[in-house]
């Protein structure tokens, strides 16, 4: 007899309530049939193209056209299928109209070149690269790539082979016709435009920060809201945004100090509808000496500084003594003590702060940052952004074998994990990152003052693995010593060039140590001084390239994109990248240097992915189900 434990018996009916769910999905073996044919087949298609990006800093004119030309693998695809067909000149305007469609149908209108035969031959060319590209990708998924409205006729038309007789060849011709003489030419070449962007870029991490610096990271995330393919990994700045708007006034603070910093309060003002008025008004009658931006900086500046110390002070877990500066200051000989040295201040200007209590805000202060917080936490724009960064983010993803997280894994001097306690309790490694994750998405309700505490811990904190630096604000600002500048920052970011190093927190996270790798940005790499991306032999990947225009002279280069296609990876360096006006004007493209950095022996296919896994799970689960339709467990519906 065969006789079941009480857990067995559990998880016997658990499985057959799952496979009784699942028949009503495939209600017939023919059901069953279909989709394990397809599924089984996928395994065997090149695994999709994953690209990289990191640390976009609000330039959103420059990530817009690479997001356009899916980091200048288009212009390669048309390369390839056109080859000597095409001139130059041709092609690098056949590329611009697949970057830009309706700006460059617009232009062509304008110079009323836009003929009935412009619009066939650019549907017949724009028609022949899909086809190209579609090589990698299951129909239903093709499908699920078109515009709905416009899916059976493109369908037909990928269905065509005009080069294999006349028939075909007219069948083609007319279909092409009939699209340019019904007045459809535009939306099926911006339906087929969408479909080639898809079909370059199959999915794409961002690997952190998308705030300051830049002056539209409001456009930026307008743009991805419906990206077909996405995950991000949390930067320190966009955990100070989320902190922001989610009502830590630190976090609102040093938001508005960066963005006056930066000069770019458009993003605030006109971007989320946040206005520095009230702040501006307050700062100039404290600081009449100086001009209005500067004035700002000084008056949020010591407001941020106030409630850093109070938040420091009630969190000391966070190991954040060192930033409490202002009790620091000598306001009577107007210097900066500590360790037994003197330090003499820039400015020594400190109207707001009560030396007996150097952290309490003023009447005023409260007021000011009361307001702001109300326009933070009601900005609609901003909440549906951030929703979206939590959403689709994470402190860290693991993906086909690869670790992505945007600053480091804390590690001890000697190479082996950090451990760092919290509420008594000690983290290290992968369960120190899934703790901070955890902690930020307790911020996320605004109710949690401790989780919207660890969120400004999370920002600039030496022991936060989002940032793994602490911050000499204060002495940049008010010391006139350099020495005091220097900002320590966690052994990761120079152990991290050690391969032993990368293999251990590979396996920290349960990926393969030889074939899976570290990706994170957060670092400039300073190429024009002979920096490189590459690390520990390959082993890890450093991808902040200075997106932002402000970092160009520092880094020598315009950002980098990594590629991970079925052959292995490729960085691409990018040069100089063209704007939008400039693309349509001149059909001016994206100047890159590709460099190989594996090229793998064998195809990466679907089965090898992790998308793979979830397949061949699928597949097991219909066997199953097909099993209880052949024994008679599950009677199919005829």
């Amino acid at each position: 007899m065969n006789f079941m434990t009480a857990s067995q018996s559990a998880m016997h009916k658990q499985k057959q309530k799952y496979l009784h769910l699942l028949a009503e999905k495939y209600p017939t073996k023919e059901a069953v049939y279909a989709d394990l044919i397809n599924l089984q087949a996928s395994l065997c298609l090149p695994k999709e193209v994953e690209h990289f990006v990191s640390d976009l800093h609000g330039e959103y004119e420059l990530f817009y056209h690479i997001l356009n030309n899916c980091s200048g693998v288009i212009k390669e695809k048309v390369d390839y299928v056109f080859g000597a067909r095409l001139t130059t000149e041709e092609k690098a305007e056949f590329c611009t109209l697949i970057y830009y469609p309706v700006e460059k149908m617009q232009q062509m209108q304008a110079e009323r070149k836009n003929t009935p035969e412009w619009y066939r031959e650019n549907l017949s060319r724009l028609l022949e690269v899909s086809k190209l590209m579609t090589y990698k990708y299951p129909l239903a998924k093709v499908k699920s790539f078109v515009p709905k409205n416009y899916r059976s006729v493109i369908t037909e038309l990928f269905n065509t082979h005009p080069e294999a007789d006349r028939a075909q060849f007219l069948y083609s011709k007319r279909l092409l016709n009939m699209i340019v003489q019904v007045g459809g030419s535009e939306d099926f070449i911006v339906a087929l435009t969408q479909l080639i962007k898809c079909l370059a870029v199959g999915h794409m991490h961002i690997v952190g920060d998308f705030f300051d610096r830049g002056n539209r990271p409001d456009t930026i995330l307008d743009m991805l809201l419906e990206y077909h393919s996405l995950d991000i990994q949390w930067g320190n700045h966009d955990i100070l945004w989320m902190g922001a708007a989610c009502g830590s006034e630190v976090c609102i603070a040093g938001v508005v100090r960066n963005s006056l910093r930066y000069k770019n309060t458009e993003v605030l003002e006109k971007g989320y509808a946040i206005s520095l008025r009230p702040l501006t008004m307050y700062a100039q009658r404290i600081y009449p000496d100086e001009n209005a931006l500067k004035a700002s900086e000084k008056a949020i500046s010591m407001i941020m500084f106030k409630l850093e110390g109070q938040l420091i002070l009630r969190n000391p877990d966070f190991r954040m003594e060192s930033r409490l500066q202002l009790q620091n200051v000598d306001y009577n000989a107007s210097c900066y003590r500590i360790n037994g040295k003197r330090y003499e201040l820039s400015s020594a200007y400190f109207p707001t702060v009560d030396p007996k209590n150097p952290y309490e805000l003023t009447e005023e202060e409260k007021q000011i940052i009361g307001d702001l917080k109300s326009y933070f936490i009601e900005s609609e724009r901003l909440r549906r952004h951030v929703d979206f960064i939590y959403k689709k983010g994470s402190v860290y993803t693991c993906c086909n074998q690869n670790l992505l997280f945007h600053g480091c894994v804390p590690l001890n001097w000697d190479g082996t994990l950090k451990e760092v306690t919290f509420d008594g309790r000690a983290y290290k490694g992968k369960e120190y990152m899934d703790y901070c994750d955890q902690m930020a998405r307790r911020a996320q309700s605004g109710e949690d003052q401790r989780a919207l505490d660890f969120m400004w811990f999370l920002w600039n904190g030496l022991l936060s693995p989002i940032s793994g630096r602490e911050f000499t604000t204060f002495e940049r600002m008010f010391l006139e010593d350099e020495s005091t500048w220097k900002e320590p920052s966690d052994p990761y970011y120079e152990l991290v060039d050690r391969e032993e190093i990368c293999e251990e927190i590979l396996e920290e996270f349960g990926l393969n140590p030889k074939e899976g790798h570290i990706i994170n940005g957060h670092v400039p790499v300073k190429v024009a001084k002979g920096e490189t991306p590459i690390k520990a032999d390959g082993k890890a990947l450093c991808i902040d390239g200075g997106f932002c225009r402000a970092y160009h002279k520092k880094t020598g280069i315009s950002g980098y994109t990594l590629i991970f296609n079925s052959r292995g990876f490729r960085l691409l360096e990018h040069q100089n990248v063209a704007d939008v006006r400039e693309a349509l004007r001149n059909n001016k493209d994206i100047e890159s240097v590709s460099r190989t950095i594996e090229l793998q022996s064998k195809v990466t296919t679907v089965g090898d992915t992790d998308e793979g896994k979830r397949i061949q799970e699928k597949i097991t689960d219909l066997y199953s189900l097909l099993l209880a339709y052949e024994n008679g467990t599950i009677k199919p519906q005829d």
